[in-house]
């Protein structure tokens, strides 16, 4: 009857993670300020998250409350988030994210082009034909040059923003 609660030479030792209360805290943490990103979304965005109902409500709850109510909803939403798997959220707004830094990066390349329209004429204008086919060529001529005479004469930048208009509905046309 020798070896009670021994184990054989044989079988592998389970490893023990010890995880220090510190780093608990850290996590609860970060989940709770993942939480506080949620609550900041419009409904309307956070409707295509993976989100349970429970979570759901508890979020829609938090954007209702005020003060003190919002602060203990806060830690209410931490807490349920400790009983999910964070990596879907977590992936979802990061997407979101990168979603609108995209758009920026588009919009910034749009105000280059136009730029570039005014600037150097028909040679920018070539390039942009080449790119969306359906550019009307004579009509980017024209506000082109209205734009260079309005930047002369220090005038409202009508033209210019036709121009950015213009290319924006371009780029959408040819996304579609």
């Amino acid at each position: 009857m020798g070896r009670k609660n021994k184990r054989e030479p044989w079988e592998e030792e389970e490893e023990i993670i010890w995880v220090s209360k510190t780093e608990m805290k850290r996590d609860m943490e970060e989940l709770q300020k993942l939480g506080e990103e949620l609550v900041a979304l419009k409904p309307s965005v956070l409707a295509k998250f993976p989100l349970d109902d429970d979570l759901r409500t508890a979020i829609s709850d938090a954007q209702r409350f005020d003060k003190e109510a919002k602060r203990r909803q806060m830690q209410f939403i931490g807490k349920l988030m400790r009983a999910r798997d964070p990596e879907p959220i977590q992936a979802a707004l990061d997407l979101l994210r990168n979603k609108h830094s995209q758009q920026s990066i588009e919009l910034h390349k749009m105000e280059k082009l136009r730029d570039r329209v005014v600037a150097e004429g028909d040679a920018a204008i070539n390039d942009v034909v080449a790119q969306y086919p359906t550019a009307d060529r004579q009509k980017l001529r024209q506000l082109a040059r209205q734009a260079k005479k309005e930047q002369e004469g220090n005038k409202p930048p009508k033209a210019y923003r036709e121009i950015f208009q213009m290319l924006k509905t371009l780029k959408a046309e040819s996304e579609d």
